[in-house]
């Protein structure tokens, strides 16, 4: 990977931790490339080349890292369809929703075109992402590997079997950051309502669920396991878990998670046919 020039298409938040979680593996800076209408801010944090023009950019790489959004990738990909290199480099798409049959059409090529899907998620921001990858079948073995490797910068990696998996993925891990975010939210203004001063109930809740996955990635027991052992019979945990569970816990979020996939088909529909 350390050979390869990789280039990225827009420089938003998970392009800018990319390039952040590759400079600190040890990438040279002389490897990446950054395309955006606005590269002055990325100029300033990173010191990598920076382009206004897509062209320019990809001439030489290795990879290309598609990230803009959705509304903009067509654009994106049709200027890229212009001056395809030849070979064409690996393109890995963090677009959310747009399937690899459009990114295909829209890239244009005769030849045949190694892409590879990914969906990764905000912690990536802290190198803490969990991303899952999906490969088209002119991806090289060396080119998962790339990707995997790239990815792997941020966080957690894992590959799908099925395209169509993404959407659980998005419903699952691209947006469960925002459960947990509400889960914290939930616990510290219950703290609150108990007697704790706000910035005590914020600290307890933030290390408890800091703790806690800390806990679950380094056994090798699974959540209900780690669950039984804290929750004592007769006992203050016990009691929380029953009305927990009462309520229909389990049912809310099977419904919550249907709806966000159900969501991510929709949308990926809808930007497929704009």
């Amino acid at each position: 990977m350390k050979n390869s020039i990789i280039t990225f298409i827009g420089g938003g938040n998970m392009a800018t931790s990319l390039i952040g979680g590759l400079l600190e593996t040890g990438v040279k800076a002389e490897k990446l490339r950054i395309a955006d209408p606005n590269p002055q801010p990325l100029a300033a944090q990173f010191p990598i080349q920076c382009y206004t023009d897509n062209l320019s950019a990809i001439n030489g790489a290795n990879v290309v890292v598609l990230a803009v959004k959705p509304q903009f990738l067509r654009e994106a990909a049709s200027t890229i369809a212009t001056a395809m290199p030849t070979p064409p480099p690996l393109f890995i798409s963090i677009v959310a929703g747009i399937r690899m049959v459009e990114i295909k059409h829209w890239l244009g090529s005769n030849q045949p075109l190694p892409i590879v899907r990914v969906m990764p998620n905000t912690p990536a921001l802290v190198r803490s992402g969990a991303t899952a990858l999906f490969a088209g079948e002119s991806v090289s073995d060396f080119q998962r590997e790339l990707a995997e490797n790239i990815l792997r910068a941020v966080g957690l990696t894992l590959w799908l079997e099925d395209e169509t998996q993404m959407d659980a993925v998005t419903a699952l891990s691209g947006s469960g950051p925002a459960y947990f975010f509400l889960m914290m939210e939930v616990l510290e203004k219950a703290g609150i309502g108990l007697g704790l001063p706000q910035e005590t109930a914020r600290l307890l809740t933030l290390q408890t669920a800091f703790g806690s996955a800390k806990m679950a990635l380094e056994s090798q027991e699974d959540a209900a396991t780690l669950r039984a052992r804290v929750t004592s019979k007769g006992g203050t945990t016990e009691q929380a878990i029953n009305t927990l569970q009462a309520g229909g816990l389990q049912a809310l979020f099977d419904q919550a998670l249907q709806a966000a996939q159900q969501r991510a088909i929709r949308l990926a529909k809808q930007f497929g046919e704009d």
